[in-house]
C-alpha cells in the first residue's frame, strides 16, 4: 500500500498548508512551523503555530506521519483483534481558539491508520471530522456548520450525514458534566467500507469542507463587540474543552501512549482558561441559553 499511503500524505500536506494559509488571510498573522523527528526516529511532522493573534488568540495545525511496532491501547479499544500489530499513522489535526468570546473555537482531524502495513493482508481504516464548540449560541451559524457538514456527506450516502453527525453528539460529550462539548459536527473512525478510494475520497470531502465551514462563522464573529463579563464566560466555558480533550479524547490518549511528541498532542490546549466552584449562569441569559438550547442534540438542517 505504498503507493496509497504516499496519496494520503501528499493530500494531507498540502490540505494543511491551505488552512493556515486562509486562516493567515483572516488573521493577518503567520503561522511558525517546527518540524519534527519522533524521538524513536519512525517518522514525524510539521507542526504550525498562530500564538497571540489579532483575531486567533491560538492555533494549531498539525501534520505528522508516524510509524511503531506496536499499537497503542487507544487504537485498538474496538480492535483487539490488533493489540501488538505494528502501525503507521498519518493525519491532521487543528484547533483554533479564537479571541473573541462570540468567536467559537474549532476543532477538525482527518487520519489514515494501517496496522501490520509490512504484512501480506495489512488492515486499514480512515477517521476524522470536525465540530464546532461555541461559547455563545447564533442559529446560523449552528445552521451553516451542520449544512456544511452534511453538503461534506452528500454524495457518500443518503445516511451518511445523520449517522456521523449522532457518532460526534456522542463522542464528543462530558459524562462526568453530563453536557455537550459543542454543538457538534462530524465524527467517523474505522472507515474502509467501499474500498480505499471511496474512503478517500470521503476523507478529502470533509478535510475540504472544513474551511467552507469555519471561515465564514470565524469572519461574522471575529469584530463582534464584547466585555469583561463574556471574556470570562468564554475562559470558563474553554475549561470544559481542556477537561475533554484530557479526560477523553482518544486522540489524546493515543498520542502519549505511542510516545509522541508532547508539545504537538497538548498543542489543543487554549492559553488562557479558568475553573469556578459551581459556576452556573442566571436563567435567562445568553449564558444559560448556550446550555440550555444549543449544547444539547438536535437537528440543525430543519
Amino acid at each position: 500500500m505504498r503507493q496509497q499511503v504516499n496519496r494520503v500524505r501528499d493530500y494531507l500536506q498540502n490540505l494543511q498548508s491551505q488552512i493556515c494559509n486562509a486562516l493567515t488571510e483572516i488573521d493577518g498573522a503567520a503561522f511558525i512551523e517546527d518540524h519534527w523527528q519522533h524521538h524513536n526516529g519512525s517518522g514525524g511532522g510539521c507542526t504550525r503555530v498562530l500564538s497571540d493573534g489579532a483575531v486567533i488568540e491560538k492555533g494549531g495545525v498539525l501534520f505528522s506521519h508516524i510509524r511503531g511496532d506496536q499499537l497503542p491501547a487507544a487504537a485498538t479499544l474496538k480492535r483487539p483483534d490488533l493489540a501488538g500489530k505494528s502501525f503507521e499513522a498519518l493525519g491532521v489535526s487543528l484547533v483554533i481558539h479564537p479571541r473573541n468570546p462570540y468567536a467559537p473555537t474549532s476543532h477538525m482531524n482527518v487520519r489514515f491508520f494501517i496496522a501490520g502495513a509490512d504484512s501480506d493482508e495489512p488492515v486499514w481504516w480512515f477517521g476524522g471530522g470536525f465540530d464546532l464548540t461555541p461559547y455563545y449560541g447564533f442559529k446560523e451559524d449552528a445552521q451553516h456548520w451542520h449544512q456544511t457538514a452534511a453538503a461534506a456527506c452528500a454524495d457518500f450516502g443518503e445516511n451518511r450525514y445523520a449517522d456521523y453527525k449522532k457518532w460526534c453528539d456522542d463522542y464528543f460529550y462530558l459524562p462526568h458534566r453530563n453536557e455537550a462539548r459543542g454543538i457538534g459536527g462530524l465524527f467517523f473512525d474505522d472507515l474502509n467500507e467501499g474500498g480505499f478510494e471511496t474512503c478517500f475520497d470521503f476523507l478529502r470531502s470533509v478535510g475540504d469542507h472544513y474551511l467552507t465551514a469555519y471561515s465564514p462563522i470565524l469572519e461574522r464573529r471575529k469584530d463582534t463587540p464584547y466585555q469583561q463579563a463574556q471574556r470570562d464566560w468564554q475562559l470558563l466555558r474553554r475549561g470544559r474543552y481542556v477537561e475533554f480533550n484530557l479526560v477523553h479524547d482518544r486522540g489524546t490518549l493515543f498520542g502519549l501512549q505511542s510516545g509522541g511528541r508532547t508539545e504537538s498532542i497538548l498543542m489543543s490546549l487554549p492559553p488562557l482558561v479558568a475553573w469556578a466552584y459551581q459556576a452556573s449562569p442566571p436563567p435567562d441569559t445568553p449564558e444559560a441559553e448556550l446550555l440550555d438550547y444549543y449544547l444539547p442534540a438536535r437537528d440543525w438542517l430543519t
